[in-house]
C-alpha cells in the first residue's frame, strides 16, 4: 500500500545525487541558460530605468533605476525558480519520465521532489547573483550589504520552486501553467513593489499584497540594496519560510497522489 499522501516529508541526503544529475545534464548549457535568465531583467532594467526614469527623477529619494534594481534582483529569481519548476521539472516528471527511472533506485520520491526543489533555487541563486553582479557593476545599489542579499535570493528561489511545484503536480500538460502565470506570478510582479512603491496602491489592495511572498522578498532586499537595514526582517523572512514549508508539503503530497498510486 503507498504511504499516505499527506504525512510529513521524509528526506534523506539520497536526494544528493538526484540535484547532482540535474546539473550535469545543465552544465552542456549552462552559458545560454544564463544568458536567457538574464536577458529578461536586464532589458527592464535599462529600457524602463532609464525610460520612466526620464519622466521619474527619483522614488523614495533614489533614483528610479536604482529603486528599480534592488526589485529585479527578486523578479529575476522569482522567474528563475518558477520556470525550472513548472517547465523543466514538469519534463523531467510527465514527459521525459526520467522521475520513474530514478525511483527504480533506492531513491523515494520524497528525495526527487526535494532535490528539484533545490536545484531550482540552485539555478535561481545563480540568475539573482548574475543581475546583482550587473546592477552592482553599474553602481545601482550600495554594495554595503550586497552579499547578504544572496542567502535571501536562495530563499526566494526555495519560495517559488515550492509554490511552482503545487503546479507542476496538477498540471495535464504546459498549457496549464499559462493559468499560473496570467492569474498569480504576473499580477504579482505588478503589485508587489518591484516597478513602483506599494505604499501608492489603495489601502485595501495593499494590505492584500503585502502578504505576497514577492513582496516580502522586495521588503528585505530593496533595503539591503541601499545599504539599510530592513525593516521586520524577521517577519519578512518567517512569512517566506512559511510559505516555502507550506508550499513544499502540498507540493509533495499531490505528488504522492500522483505517481504512488
Amino acid at each position: 500500500m503507498p504511504p499516505a499522501p499527506w504525512r510529513l516529508p521524509a528526506l534523506s541526503p539520497r536526494f544528493l545525487p538526484v540535484w547532482r544529475r540535474n546539473f550535469l545534464v545543465w552544465r552542456k548549457l549552462a552559458l545560454p541558460s544564463i544568458l536567457g535568465n538574464l536577458a529578461d531583467p536586464v532589458i527592464y532594467l535599462f529600457g524602463l530605468g532609464f525610460g520612466i526614469g526620464m519622466l521619474v527623477p527619483e522614488v523614495g529619494g533614489v533614483s528610479y533605476i536604482t529603486f528599480l534594481a534592488a526589485g529585479m534582483v527578486c523578479y529575476s529569481t522569482m522567474n528563475a525558480a518558477t520556470f525550472e519548476v513548472l517547465y523543466s521539472s514538469f519534463s523531467r516528471m510527465h514527459v521525459q519520465r526520467t522521475w520513474d527511472a530514478i525511483l527504480n533506485a533506492p531513491v523515494a520520491l520524497d528525495d526527487v521532489v526535494f532535490a528539484e526543489l533545490v536545484w531550482a533555487a540552485s539555478k535561481a541563486l545563480l540568475s539573482g547573483a548574475a543581475i546583482l553582479l550587473v546592477v552592482t557593476l553599474f553602481g545601482f545599489v550600495e554594495p554595503r550589504y550586497v552579499l547578504w542579499v544572496l542567502p535571501l535570493i536562495f530563499l526566494v528561489g526555495l519560495v517559488f520552486g515550492a509554490l511552482g511545484l503545487v503546479v507542476t503536480a496538477l498540471a495535464p500538460s504546459y498549457d496549464f501553467f499559462m493559468y499560473y502565470f496570467t492569474l498569480f506570478i504576473t499580477p504579482m510582479m505588478l503589485v508587489s513593489g518591484v516597478f513602483f512603491p506599494a505604499e501608492q496602491l489603495p489601502e485595501a489592495l495593499r494590505a492584500v499584497t503585502g502578504l505576497l511572498p514577492l513582496s516580502h522578498a522586495v521588503q528585505i532586499g530593496r533595503p539591503l540594496l541601499l545599504g539599510q537595514i530592513p525593516q521586520d526582517a524577521g517577519l519578512h523572512l518567517g512569512a517566506l519560510a512559511a510559505y516555502g514549508a507550506v508550499a513544499f508539503w502540498l507540493a509533495l503530497a499531490l505528488m504522492r497522489r500522483r505517481l504512488l498510486k
